[in-house]
């Protein structure tokens, strides 16, 4: 049995969800890496999007915070899928090696 992964979506109480599993390759593994590849292209698109909007004089305040909300959300997800990744690196033994 492998460690537990961090899934990249939350419960509907936002709390984290983790897989226990003894394939990389199962099922649940595979989804979540589709999840996790959309996620980075979603937020890869976002950030074309927040550049368009920084840099028109005319976006207003409202815009502006749907943005933040968004970048905030996007970026929720992306430290979620570091540190997965992060958990699931093979420990190559002492630090400083």
């Amino acid at each position: 049995m492998t460690d537990l992964r961090l899934l990249p979506w939350s419960d509907p109480d936002g709390r984290p969800c983790y897989l226990a599993s003894d394939s990389d390759d199962s099922p649940l593994n595979r989804r979540a890496d589709q999840i996790e590849a959309l996620q980075l292209s979603m937020v890869t698109e976002l950030l074309g999007h927040a550049r368009a909007l920084l840099g028109d004089r005319k976006a207003d305040a409202r815009e502006l915070r749907f943005l933040a909300n968004r970048l905030c959300e996007a970026l929720r997800d992306v430290l979620r899928v570091a540190e997965s990744r992060g958990r699931r690196l093979p420990d190559h033994g002492g630090q400083g090696e």
